[in-house]
């Protein structure tokens, strides 16, 4: 039985992925730094849960002992440059290097569309620029070229699979139901960025690209990857603010009126949700991230190309926004025995 070491898997996508990897019938271990935030996903057969912390790279090392591949979900929406770059930059660095030092068969990595591997410091936030600065480091690291759409087959490597999604949709995300929500409390909704555009993917469909990554990379002579992950339709924010509001059956369906702000106005309201206590709605950084269309650029491959036909966010999101249904499959069972 293929061993797999999932990073970043009690969190939103991380839970989705282990229920799969576990379904396909692979073992699969979970490093957490405490064993009670993996309470999610630690009853699913096959798997267990590891206390250590992935930013010690001398731990990190360690818990790769015997593992045939590792998938890397750690990502963090909020925080200042240092932070972004010790998460998304400086951790993949780890990563590869524990790969190389334990014969790591094969690596995915979660990503974001959007940003860009060659010029990193061309992406619009502090966000997107660590995106891309991990990615690279993973290659350099790993041996593969950055300069090149793909390449050849090389036996003495890890080889590597990087998933760029689009925005994550979900039953438990915290983007519809945060609208959703914001609605139920606001009469209007100022909005800042209401013209970016989305791609949004379903998380069953992202974990589904993982778990056939993983089985790609394992099944041949390693190679790299990039594959971009995103739904059936483009929406702007100030579409799927509506629809969030519409499917939740706010004012009657009609939700409440939206207003775009321009983008001082937006920066305001960016500085201001920050200051809130807790996770901010959104951020400066955000913003800056939405100058650029989150959408597929047709220069990757897509979900069709791992077999799966991308769900309609129109089809889905109505099954958790109306009824907040519990989850399926494993999870939901052992979310009723307990």
């Amino acid at each position: 039985m293929k061993h797999i070491l999932v990073l970043g898997g009690t969190g939103f996508v991380g839970a989705h992925v282990c229920e799969k990897l576990v379904r396909a019938g692979f073992r699969v271990s979970v490093p957490t730094r405490r064993a009670v935030n993996a309470r999610k996903v630690q009853h699913l057969p096959g798997l267990t849960v590891l206390e250590c912390n992935v930013h010690d790279e001398a731990a990190l090392t360690k818990a790769m002992s015997g593992v045939d591949a590792v998938v890397n979900l750690v990502a963090i929406l909020h925080g200042t440059p240092a932070r972004f770059d010790r998460v998304h930059r400086q951790l993949p660095e780890k990563i590869a290097r524990a790969c190389r030092a334990k014969g790591v068969r094969h690596l995915v990595h979660i990503s974001a569309l959007g940003t860009d591997h060659v010029a990193p410091q061309s992406c619009p936030s502090s966000y997107l620029r660590s995106k891309g600065q991990g990615e690279a480091a993973l290659m350099q690291i790993l041996g593969w070229p950055t300069n090149a759409s793909a390449a050849a087959p090389a036996p003495d490597r890890t080889g590597l699979t990087v998933l760029r999604p689009s925005v994550i949709f979900g039953a438990q995300d915290k983007f519809l139901n945060v609208f959703a929500a914001l609605q139920k409390v606001f009469p209007l909704m100022p909005l800042a960025g209401a013209n970016a555009k989305f791609q949004p993917v379903w998380v069953e469909d992202v974990a589904s690209a993982v778990v056939q990554s993983v089985q790609n990379g394992l099944s041949g002579t390693p190679q790299w990857q990039i594959y971009e992950l995103v739904g059936t339709k483009v929406y702007t924010l100030r579409e799927l603010v509506q629809l969030a509001a519409r499917l939740s059956g706010i004012g009657q369906g009609r939700g409440r009126p939206v207003i775009g702000l321009p983008r001082w106005m937006g920066q305001v309201q960016a500085v201001l949700l920050g200051l809130m206590p807790g996770e901010p709605v959104m951020s400066l950084d955000n913003l800056d991230s939405m100058q650029a269309d989150n959408v597929a650029t047709g220069q990757w491959p897509g979900l069709q190309a791992l077999g799966i036909a991308p769900a309609a966010l129109a089809a889905i999101a109505p099954q958790y926004l109306v009824a907040h249904p519990a989850d399926v499959g494993l999870l939901a069972i052992r979310q009723r025995a307990h």
